[in-house]
């Protein structure tokens, strides 16, 4: 896997880095917005992808 693909995911309410993830950049366009778990939240948030 190529880490031009990684991506990172930052909860909506806290605004920490929690997750990363892989996307497709050449046929996703859109950034991806997930329900994940976050840990300093401890409950399922919104997660955004972030630059």
């Amino acid at each position: 896997m190529s880490q031009d693909n990684l991506i990172k995911m930052e909860c909506s309410e806290c605004h920490q880095t929690t997750h990363h993830t892989f996307r497709n950049k050449k046929k996703v366009k859109i950034r991806l917005e997930l329900k994940k778990h976050c840990k300093w939240c401890k409950k399922h948030t919104l997660h955004k992808e972030t630059k």
